[in-house]
């Protein structure tokens, strides 16, 4: 019989993108593997990507992961990365925790994955020391994401933000944009293209053409996110046209 996992998704409650990009990974690796992955999701309200909607967002996860519990999910996705690298240093070790302890008081006890997490965590399995990022958010807010990294032990060579303030414009930003921002920047000396620093940018429909373009890998908050996933969950890592992380080369 093929083992089924629930994924839980905490997702922004105006995110179009987390529910539709990491479920399009995890099916395409039902296609070579035999696992199977049914999807389910707990909102927390954000319109505007805004630090002080952000703040009272995060106050929500708490809620999503019980709720998440009650259907014994077998690990819990956090898909707002910024919320957490706009919350402190280091917020994401402390959220992962927090929410696990959550579900544990719920006799549930699942892993808790943030997408600022695995993007750190995906850079280090990389071997990753200088990268280049692009990020749908505002400057300041970008400068937050792009800090939060170094502080974290990489270098940035180079960032992008592309200054989308709502919420659901970000989703409907065109991925096929991305090769042509990718160009224009400074990857001299760069392990690693961050490509999208947000689950609600779509990229994956670009990743490969990214990576023939400039011949570096590339990563993205949803392809570490399930990266992570899948290592949470004891799963072999692999998912076909996700990018380096995912084609089993690490």
């Amino acid at each position: 019989m093929q083992k089924l996992y629930r994924i839980g998704q905490i997702v922004p409650s105006s995110n179009t993108t987390m529910e539709t990009e990491i479920p399009a990974m995890l099916n395409a690796r039902q296609a070579i593997r035999p696992e199977r992955f049914t999807f389910h999701s707990s909102r927390m309200r954000m319109k505007q990507v805004r630090k002080e909607e952000l703040a009272a967002m995060d106050g929500e996860s708490d809620r999503c992961a019980i709720e998440l519990s009650d259907a014994k999910v077998d690990v819990l996705g956090y898909a707002c990365l910024v919320a957490i690298m706009a919350m402190g240093l280091g917020y994401h070790r402390k959220s992962e925790q927090r929410l696990r302890q959550a579900t544990a008081d719920n006799d549930a006890n699942a892993p808790v994955i943030t997408s600022a997490g695995a993007l750190i965590e995906g850079l280090k399995v990389m071997g990753a020391k200088r990268i280049a990022i692009v990020a749908p958010y505002m400057k300041p807010l970008t400068e937050l994401v792009v800090n939060y990294i170094r502080e974290e032990g990489f270098e940035v060579v180079d960032w992008r933000a592309l200054e989308i303030p709502d919420n659901l414009q970000v989703a409907r930003h065109d991925p096929a944009n991305l090769p042509a921002i990718v160009a224009g920047m400074n990857l001299e000396g760069v392990d690693v293209i961050v490509l999208s620093a947000c689950v609600q940018m779509q990229s994956l429909p670009v990743v490969a053409k990214v990576e023939a373009q400039t011949g570096k890998p590339v990563l993205t908050a949803a392809i570490a996110t399930t990266y992570a996933m899948l290592k949470a969950l004891d799963l072999e890592p692999i998912v076909p046209g996700a990018g380096a992380l995912l084609s089993g080369a690490y």
